[in-house]
Parts: C-alpha cells; structure tokens; sequence
C-alpha cells in the first residue's frame, strides 16, 4: 500500500490531477539479532520511476522517520539492482518481492496507502530488513549444486549438449537463490540457532548445520540437483545428490502446496523440478533396497 499526499503547494491545485509528491513507508525495524522488532514510519518525495530500493535510498539519505527524530538508517540487501544477485528479497505489502523490480508506480496502482516493508520471515534478522541466508546456501551445498571438476588443467571439450537439453536446462539455471520460493513454503520454517554461553563457536556450528539439516531443504535445492543431475558430467555424483534429497528434511517433506512456483521472480517451473525429482528419488531408492536385497 503507498500513501500519496500532495505538497505544501498543493493548496494551489487540490483537485483530483494534483501531482504526488510523498510517498510514506513503513517500516519493520530491529536493531540486532535476537532483539525485539518495532515499525518505523518514514516519507519520501515521490519520484517517477522509483523502485523500492530507491525508496530505501532516500530513507538513507535523510535519516530521519517522519516524525522528524533522526534515526540510524535502514540496513537492507542488495547489488545488482536488476533482478540477478538475488539478494534483496523481502516482503513489500506482505508479498515476497525482489525489492529492485517492485515498482512503486505499480504499487500505487495495486493500493493507494503506505508501502509496508518487512524481513524475510523463515531467515533469523540480523538487522532492519537484512536476513542471514546461511541456511539457503548450506542447501545447495547438501545436494552438490555444481558440476565437479577434477583438478584445474585443461580437459578438452566437454560433452555435447543437445539444443533440447538445452532449452530445458536453462530456465532451472536461472535460479539466483533469492529465497522467495522458501518464503512462500509453508514447510519451510524458520530455524534460528542460538549460541550458548558455554559453546565454542565450532559446536554451536554444529549444532546450527544438524538442525539445517533436519529442516526442509526447499525447492530451490531440489531444482538445482534437478539441473546438475542432467548434465553430462555433473550426474556422476547423481545418487550422491539423490541421497541428499532423500535424508531428514529432502523433498518427501514438500506438501506440494505450489506456492514456490507461484512466487518465483524468474517463473523458474519449480513443480516440474519437484516431481521430476520425486520420481528419480523414487526409483534410485527401489533399486538401492533391491540391490542391498540381493
């Protein structure tokens, strides 16, 4: 929702053509990890154009929440700013969003009232809108998310890639682990580890990957083995990632409620991924359990 209110000048033309000037954001703010949240309202001069990012900027820029008191800027993700990097996702208006292409005119057009911008809610904050994702990339880490390379010399041409593989790979190759499919999922939920006084920090690792790994490893892992089990060379660890997918919290946890594929910002077919998946888990565990039979 964005707030729109006319300038001072708006007493010169307060009729229904009136230009916007002011956009009011709300904001929820936390200091530090493990601290306690509050909203934080905001206004900026309203600029064609803007995206969400430019309106954080601003917010930046001044310092200062609407009701003038100077305040610590808003820490929040983001690189790219075109939708690659995938680090900005939060909720804008309570929907998982890349902040770079939410557009404020579009969201002005959606709702008229405030922008509402939030964390991620299944990452720990580790500050404003700022999440740590560490459990996202051990994900991909559990199924082998790349093609391994034996040594760093020249091995000649790869295999040959049919145009059709091809075309059926790329859009899984897309994925910029974003975290809006795990946002989304109503399996996947948050865990956040905190570490006792009395841990070293390598047991209270430990301790934080054995509760990472009991927790649902998400579409975005899934389609990502999805991918490098059909490329030439990286299905040579295939079972290795099929082994993975079938552990504590592998994809017989995914209640296949479709709201990853709904969400993802670069229509990656994320339930194809899912069942394309299930299927092989399915068939390399019936020939595990035949082979370990005989």
């Amino acid at each position: 929702m964005i707030q729109v209110v006319s300038p001072s000048d708006a007493e010169h033309d307060s009729g229904p053509h009136a230009a916007a000037k002011t956009i009011h954001v709300r904001v929820l703010r936390q200091d530090a990890p493990g601290q306690e949240s509050y909203w934080e309202r905001h206004a900026v001069p309203y600029e064609p154009n803007m995206n969400v990012i430019s309106v954080l900027q601003k917010i930046a820029e001044r310092a200062r929440a609407e009701d003038g008191r100077q305040v610590a800027p808003v820490a929040w993700d983001c690189s790219c700013l075109e939708e690659v990097c995938g680090s900005c996702t939060m909720l804008v208006n309570g929907r998982t969003r890349m902040a770079c292409s939410a557009l404020v005119d579009r969201l002005l057009e959606e709702s008229p009232g405030e922008i509402e911008l939030r964390p991620m809610s299944k990452f720990p904050v580790v500050r404003d809108l700022k999440v740590d994702r560490s459990r996202l990339f051990h994900a991909l880490e559990r199924v082998k998310a790349w093609v391994p390379v034996d040594g760093s010399y020249d091995h000649g041409a790869g295999p040959r890639i049919s145009p059709e593989e091809q075309e059926d790979a790329y859009p899984l190759s897309t994925c910029m682990s974003c975290g809006c499919c795990l946002e989304a999922c109503p399996q996947y939920t948050k865990i956040e580890a905190v570490r006792r006084d009395d841990e070293s920090e390598a047991d209270f690792e430990q301790r934080r990957t054995a509760a990472f790994d009991r927790g649902f490893i998400g579409a975005h892992a899934i389609s990502q083995a999805v991918l490098f089990n059909g490329h030439p060379t990286g299905r040579m660890i295939a079972d290795e990632r099929l082994a993975s997918l079938t552990a504590a919290g592998g994809i017989q946890q995914c209640g296949n409620a479709q709201n990853c594929v709904a969400v993802c910002p670069k229509h990656i077919p994320l339930t194809r991924s899912i069942a394309r998946a299930g299927r092989a888990a399915t068939v390399w565990a019936c020939l595990l359990y035949t082979s370990d039979a005989a």
